[in-house]
Formats: C-alpha cells, structure tokens, sequence
C-alpha cells in the first residue's frame, strides 16, 4: 500500500482528496491517470488525515491481494474521510463489494473513470451513486481485435487528450508507462481478462508522447506495462512487428537512459522481438517472461503452449545474443492434476534456465476460473510442500546467478542516496528482482546511471563498486 501528495496552487480553495494504490505496475499508471483527471477537475491531492475523500485502487487478483484491499478500505473509512473504491476489486466484485463494505461510500467501475470527480463531488454531497454491476468486460469489444479501435469503452491507463491524462504520484526515477490492456488469452487459472477485458493496444505516437512527458517530470527508467506486452499492436491490422519498432523510439527519447518491458509471453517471444531486446541501446536486455511450468502437460491443462525443451530453447537464444541478459518468470505449482513427474519436469527446467529470479505460487482456485471447476486437485498440505521444494531450489539458483555476476560490470541506476546508496542493474526490474547496493557512491543523486563494477553477492542482491557516472 502507498499514500501519495501532491500540490496544485489555486486561488480559490480546492476538495481534497488521497489516493492509495494496492497490485502491480498496471495499477500505479491508472491512479496517476485518475489523479490526473482530478486534479484537472478541481481536486487537489493530500494526505488521508487532511481529506474529505480517500479513493482506494483495490487489487482482485488473488485472496491475498482482495484481504489486502479491504483492509485498506476499513483503514480508510476509520480516518473519517469518505471512501471510494475502484480498481479491479471494484471492477470484479462491484456490487457485491458494496454490500459486504457499507463502509465504503461508493464502488464504482472502469467505466466511471472519466467522470470520477463528478462521482466524488455526488459523494461529498451525500448522494447515494449506484454501486457498478459487473460484466465480462471481454463481450463489451468486438472479437476481430482490428474493430476494437473504434469503440468508446473506458480503458484505465489510456487516458489521452489535448495533454496527458496523468499527475505523477512521485518523484521516482523510474516510472510504469502502459502500452496495452486486456488480455485474448484464456488460461484456465486466470480471471483478469474478465474484468480487464479483451486486448487493445495504445498507438506508438501516444505511448512516445506520453514517455516524452514522463521524462521532463523526471523519469529515467520506463517500465513498460501491459497484461501481455508480446501482443502489442496485433490489433493494428498489419504485421507483428510493433514492439520490436516501438521499443527503439522510446529508447531515443530525450532524458529516457532505460526502457524495460514486461510481461512477455513465450510462446509469443519471436527471434526478432528477442534481438531488438538484447541489443538495442537504451533498452534493458532484460526478459520478463510467463513461463508458468515446465511440463507440456501441466501447460496444456492451463491452455498455454510450450514446454521445458522449447523454454530451454528460448532462454538459450536470448544468452546467445546477451550472456548476462536478466531472465525472470513466475511458476504455478500443485496446479490440478500435476504429477510427480510433472514437478520434476519443471526442476529440469529451473536448473536448466538458470533464471535471475523466479516467483513460485501455490496453485489456489480463482473464482470464474475454469481449474476451479477441474476435479483432480491438490490439498493443502500438498500444495504447500510443493512450493517449499521448487522454492528452496530457486532460491539456491537465483543465489548462483547473483555470484555468477561477481567481476562483471553493470550499469546501475542510483534510486535511493542517503545512508546507503541503492540502486538497480539492466537485470533487476523494481521491487521484484533484488538490487544493488554501491559502495564508494559519495556524491551520487538519484536518477544517476553509474557504472560499477560487481564485488559480491548477499542472496539475490549485488555489493558494486561505482566506477564512473554515465552521462
């Protein structure tokens, strides 16, 4: 959970409101495109304790994240302020959130995004606004991905117009940058594209537009954000190949030092998607994949393609091309009906890839998923002593990697300068991949991109020693 402030001077006195941010990435460019609105609208942002309104950015991907969500909410409410939920919770659940939180004063959809000060204005005059009904945001676009350029639906995260729809909600040296929604995929174990909704990808012109804005409010890493960004401008109509042109034109952008992409796909992972990744300047050569598992049959089962051989493969080229490329996936683990057989499969695969960082998820039912209504399925207890054992052996290859790493140089971009100096390499994304702690660092500044040289390791982490700052 994050609080955020910002200022906006105005002679004649403004409502207030705070804004708190739960989930990934994706969710942090909607809130700055919800501040933006507001803050265009009249509203100005401030701490919880100092507004009449607290709008929270709830996360439904898993219990976790949903428990998460409404304790915030209830933390809320108790300062007093009236509260507003949004964001996937909201999205998902709508009304029955409302029911279950009274404490909150409105849940409203995605579709209520363009009129959110309108909405908080109704709120702050006590009138009673009806709670969102959910749907399956995939049957509110066309099928043909091409057609879906004409509609009108709300997508979070593109909000565009004769400026850019967003307010920074800090001052961080690295800043998300969405350049696609939804998702046409349907993996058994997942519910996001039910209320993220089919794909749509933003056009190159907006996205560079709108990197140009994040670099002269002081962003030198962009971090690109989707649900699946290897499908990026499939529904332009022509060719394959948008990403793979998109990337170089961010990389050129005046005060942007590092372009990072996420979320890539590997069965949509193409030989020149790949090159452009490992070897353009300016863009991390850093490859965020969904691997999921290492069986094919496991994979079949959550209708995805792909198995430990042709992963093998692909991680293969892509060190082909870049030795030290950083390589990072998430793995589900005691999906329904995984055999012994299946986990060993997926430990050939881990030892064999040798990836930078690897999240591991015990297999949980989601609601409106189709595994949850699959029959073969793990207890707890089985499911739990799956993750310790695929858990204790990443662990141990992500501390090899990190060694591996001692007496190679990296670039590393400073993002905490204080009693330590902290920053990030090309093979560590935020919050999720480790980071570098820089020795002889006196004199540097955050947003600094300095070259240090590897001195050792602790975990996944890496000692370096500043060498010279890379203009």
């Amino acid at each position: 959970m994050a609080s955020y402030s910002d200022s906006v001077s105005s002679p004649t006195a403004k409502r207030r409101v705070a804004m708190f941010t739960l989930g990934c990435a994706r969710n942090e460019v909607d809130s700055e495109e919800l501040a933006g609105r507001l803050t265009g609208s009249g509203w100005e942002l401030s701490e919880a304790d100092d507004a009449e309104v607290i709008v929270v950015n709830t996360c439904g991907f898993v219990e976790q994240a949903k428990k998460d969500s409404v304790d915030t909410l209830l933390a809320a409410a108790d300062t007093g302020a009236k509260v507003v939920a949004v964001g996937c919770m909201a999205e998902r659940y709508g009304k029955e959130l409302a029911e279950s939180m009274p404490e909150a004063s409105a849940v409203l959809g995605f579709d209520e995004y363009p009129e959110l000060a309108e909405r908080l204005d109704e709120v702050v005059h006590g009138k009673q606004i009806e709670s969102h009904v959910p749907v399956d945001r995939r049957t509110l676009l066309p099928i043909s991905p091409v057609q879906r350029r004409e509609t009108e639906l709300a997508v979070p995260g593109h909000g565009w117009g004769p400026r850019v729809m967003r307010t920074r909600l800090d001052d961080a040296p690295v800043a998300a940058l969405k350049i696609a929604s939804g998702c046409d995929r349907r993996c058994t174990f997942c519910a996001i594209p039910s209320f993220r909704g089919a794909f749509v990808s933003r056009t190159p012109d907006e996205i560079v537009a709108e990197a140009a804005w994040l670099a002269e409010n002081g962003a030198r890493e962009l971090f690109l954000v989707s649900e699946n960004s290897t499908s990026y401008g499939k529904d332009f109509g022509r060719g394959m190949d948008h990403l793979e042109k998109l990337l170089p034109r961010l990389a050129e952008v005046d005060g942007v030092k590092r372009v990072r992409v996420s979320y890539l796909q590997p069965a949509e992972t193409r030989p020149g998607l790949v090159k452009t990744i490992a070897t353009t300047p300016g863009v991390a050569d850093y490859f965020d994949l969904s691997f999921q598992h290492g069986s094919g049959k496991v994979l079949r089962r959550m209708r995805r393609f792909g198995d430990c051989d042709s992963f093998l493969g692909l991680t293969e080229q892509i060190r082909a091309l870049s030795p030290n490329a950083g390589i990072r996936t998430n793995v589900i683990v005691g999906f329904p009906g995984e055999t012994e057989e299946d986990l060993q499969e997926l430990e050939r695969f881990l030892l064999g890839a040798r990836m930078d960082a690897v999240g591991v998820f015990g297999y949980s039912d989601e609601d409106g998923t189709e595994a949850a209504g699959f029959e073969d399925k793990h207890d707890a207890d089985t499911v739990a002593e799956r993750v310790s054992r695929i858990s204790a052996l990443v662990e141990q290859v992500m501390m090899e990697r990190a060694e591996d790493r001692v007496g190679d140089e990296v670039v590393v971009m400073v993002e905490q300068a204080d009693d330590e100096v902290i920053g990030r390499a090309a093979h560590q994304a935020p919050e999720v991949d480790g980071e570098c702690v820089i020795e002889d660092g006196d004199g540097l500044a955050v947003g600094d991109f300095v070259r240090c040289r590897v001195e050792g390791a602790e975990g996944v982490d890496l000692i370096v020693r500043a060498l010279e700052v890379v203009t």
